[in-house]
């Protein structure tokens, strides 16, 4: 199997990816309604149109919002040529398992990008992952009974999501800043998503004290070390299944 090798950052360069609206240091924010004081002119006030525009992060350090990810993707995303296989891998209805080609395709391209693999992340195992983790249903909760357990598409934590946005805790660059209930729009989830698998390949990498390969990034993904391996194998074999089918129409 391949082995990841991500091209290492340097601090005192910012980089930009193509795609994005605003400079590192600011966050896109869309066109919308804006409420005037009131003053002698407009003693009732008056509403006006503020358009799309790049404001500050707080920190001023590198930060994807909600607005710029969605715009990113329409923009963009249907123009990406290397989609996953465009089946449904039995998934119908609702939970259509190829309705999200396009934002899977995105963003695997998008942190391909950024953190430029050795070798690259096949967005079919994105495609994979996210039939074995919620067969593509964007609004399932793991646990009912509890809000902050995995949700979406790619089963995303809250514990997670903080993660995504702490500046001072795990992640070291390329931050998130999304609220709980944004992690049930599938756009935002899968961006979040490709992001962490990223994560989890450098802490697989860590752990084996070399390169870990995509595989092993996504056990590490599904948490399997504290996972018994009777259950590792059932549920690394539903993954494996979904990817095999993906692969079969590569090239046709």
């Amino acid at each position: 199997m391949k082995k990841i090798t991500t091209k290492k950052e340097n601090p005192k360069r910012k980089k930009s990816h193509p795609w994005r609206l605003c400079s590192p240091g600011e966050h896109w924010v869309q066109t919308h309604s804006l409420k005037v004081p009131t003053s002698h002119k407009h003693p009732e006030g008056v509403t006006t149109t503020r358009h799309g525009h790049c404001a500050k992060n707080p920190t001023r350090k590198d930060q994807l919002y909600p607005d710029e990810i969605k715009e990113m993707a329409k923009i963009n995303f249907p123009k990406v040529k290397e989609k996953p296989c465009p089946i449904d891998l039995g998934f119908k209805g609702k939970k259509k398992g190829d309705q999200y080609d396009d934002l899977i395709a995105g963003w695997t391209q998008y942190w391909n990008d950024i953190f430029e693999p050795s070798t690259p992340l096949d967005p079919n195992i994105i495609k994979a992952l996210i039939g074995s983790e919620s067969e593509f249903d964007p609004k399932v909760l793991a646990n009912k009974k509890d809000i902050n357990s995995a949700r979406g598409l790619m089963q995303i934590t809250n514990k997670t999501r903080k993660i995504f946005g702490d500046e001072k805790g795990e992640l070291k660059d390329h931050y998130l800043t999304l609220t709980r209930d944004d992690l049930n729009d599938p756009n935002l989830n899968i961006c979040a998503g490709v992001r962490w698998l990223f994560q989890k390949a450098k802490i697989a990498s860590s752990l084996l004290g070399r390169e870990a390969t995509w595989e092993e990034a996504v056990a590490e993904f599904k948490g399997v070390r504290s996972t018994p391996k009777t259950e590792t194998e059932r549920i690394m074999k539903k993954y494996k299944n979904f990817l095999g089918a993906l692969k079969k129409c590569e090239g046709n």
